[in-house]
């Protein structure tokens, strides 16, 4: 072992550069102040690495050295979180490009070949190169292999560059304002030099017992808590990034178009497939330009204001709850639960819902309920993830179904069987409402026209009617056909008056057996809303 950079060192090293990242993304987060202080540089570098690494791992144990070098570059391409994730990406980029033909175990000068196409990669993919970074360091590790010189060997090489980048991260609090105000080292540049010594420690066999990364020399003053530019402008409020499918040739106008809407601009790839990052105040015209592009996914959004986020998360169980509607929003938190608004007929931003699950607790079930919040919610849950916290998503579909999964919550209870007792009690409670058609449609029961109220029945349109109180009594009816112990009404804000005591009475007369719970819920989509237990 050592000396050499074949398969099995690649598999090694990769392993070796996440846990050890994982180890030290705590130290590296603290040192995070530019290009906004939002605390997660380290755990950026570590989930990319990480995805890297897995997918070397996923890699048949005979595979060639240019295999692994392939692997390892995608997975961080495809797995690459924040500014310096996107960076770290194109190293592993440009050194499997140089390293990865060929098959052998490079010498020296290949070996500083690599990280010099690797530093000229990495400082191409940044829109506006600043001194100071994880791009001065990389630069410096390069140069100290002296252009792998003759005379050294591979474990000469791997040493001068983890040394050079070193020297280059110590450099870094002077090179640039906003790190010296902070009294600290670039915390991208950190990362980046513990990725190089594990590289060098699986070159050399020579294991550190620990991987250093600088403290913090001083206090950040409050003012660099809050996102600024260097030149003192506020910063970008949102941090978009997506993987695009997109012709290499409809990249430059992209880059164009995202570095009018922004800054922190890295777009990295090519043969088709591109990780793109950016911090714009208009996230959603920044995902748009990649429309124009190509086609995005894996969308990420995070806002930036880490003054306005939540600093810290909260221990123990909660519940986190989405409605549009004041009065609901009244009674899930009388019930509990911390509730994160939404528009009507929409979803919460997916940063504000991911803010809100980490702030929550360590043990979190989310209800969504609504079809148009779930998916953004298993989103937010799957980010939230990253930070430790357990989650669960209930698909809740209806508001009346969080309304049951709340009432049988006990936070004394396991996790996993609270979260099977509010699933359960959710799903057995069935849900309709009323809703008056705004236009002209055609629905599984006939014709709709402009002012017609719709009696809706779990999504789907059961029965059509002129007054809100003879629908509404159909619905209950066909609703409670199947049997029913609890009738739930909540009426929204343009409900008339006397709707819910009509139904009421409804009930006392045909059904006295059902128990009936009425809430003014403000919704202001739906005169009401039903539910049956």
């Amino acid at each position: 072992m050592g000396e050499v950079l074949d398969a099995a060192a690649l598999r090694r090293w990769s392993r070796l550069a996440a846990d050890a990242l994982g180890r030290t993304r705590g130290e590296i987060d603290a040192l995070n102040v530019f290009p906004v202080p939002d605390g997660d540089t380290g755990t950026n570098l570590h989930l990319t690495v990480l995805a890297a690494a897995e997918a070397v791992e996923a890699r048949e144990a005979d595979a060639d050295v240019a295999a692994v070098w392939r692997e390892l570059a995608q997975g961080a391409l495809l797995g690459a979180r924040g500014n310096s994730g996107v960076i770290l990406s194109q190293v592993f980029r440009g050194l499997a490009e140089i390293l990865g033909p060929g098959g052998a175990s490079p010498d020296a000068a290949r070996f500083g070949e690599a990280l010099a196409y690797a530093a000229v990669l990495a400082r191409n993919a940044v829109a506006h190169p600043v001194e100071g970074t994880i791009l001065s360091v990389l630069d410096a590790a390069s140069a100290a292999t002296d252009g792998g010189a003759p005379g050294g060997g591979l474990a000469d090489a791997a040493r001068a560059a983890a040394a050079g980048a070193r020297q280059a991260l110590r450099r870094t609090t002077a090179q640039l304002d906003v790190l010296a105000r902070s009294g600290v080292v670039d915390a991208g540049g950190a990362g980046l030099c513990v990725v190089l010594d594990a590289l060098a420690a699986v070159i050399t066999d020579e294991y550190p017992e620990r991987y250093e990364v600088p403290a913090r020399t001083g206090a950040a003053p409050d003012a660099e808590r809050v996102p600024a530019r260097e030149d003192g402008a506020a910063a970008p409020g949102y941090e978009v990034m997506y993987l695009l499918d997109a012709p290499d040739e409809a990249v430059p106008e992209l880059r164009e178009d995202l570095d009018r809407l922004g800054d922190s601009l890295v777009v990295v790839g090519g043969d088709g497939l591109w990780n793109v990052h950016v911090h714009a105040d208009d996230a959603g015209a920044a995902i748009e330009a990649g429309l124009k592009a190509g086609r995005p996914h894996r969308i990420r959004v995070t806002y930036l204001r880490a003054e306005e986020r939540p600093q810290a998360p909260c221990t123990g169980r909660a519940v986190v709850a989405v409605t549009a509607a004041d009065g609901l929003a009244e009674l899930f938190e009388s019930c509990g639960a911390r509730v994160v608004r939404s528009p009507s007929g929409g979803a919460p931003p997916l940063a504000v819902l991911t803010d809100a699950i980490i702030a929550a607790g360590d043990e979190v079930a989310v209800l969504p309920n609504g079809p148009e919040v779930l998916a953004a919610a298993e989103a937010a849950a799957e980010r939230a993830r990253d930070s430790g916290v357990r989650i669960a998503v209930i698909p809740t579909r209806a508001s009346v179904q969080c309304l049951a999964a709340l009432a049988v919550h006990d936070p004394l209870r396991r996790f996993h069987d609270d979260v099977i007792a509010m699933t359960r009690a959710a799903g057995a409670t069935r849900f309709g409402h009323l809703e008056v058609a705004a236009g002209e449609a055609v629905t599984s029961v006939g014709l709709c026209r402009p002012g017609d109220v719709l009696g809706m029945i779990e999504g789907d349109v059961a029965m059509i009617g002129s007054e809100l109180a003879d629908v509404a009594r159909q619905v209950l009816d066909r609703m409670l056909s199947g049997g029913g112990e609890l009738v739930t009404l909540i009426t929204g804000a343009r409900a008339p008056s006397g709707l819910a005591g009509a139904l009421e009475e409804h009930l006392r007369e045909h059904r006295p057996d059902v128990e009936v719970a009425v809430y003014d819920g403000r919704q202001e989509r739906c005169p009401l809303l039903i539910g049956v237990e």
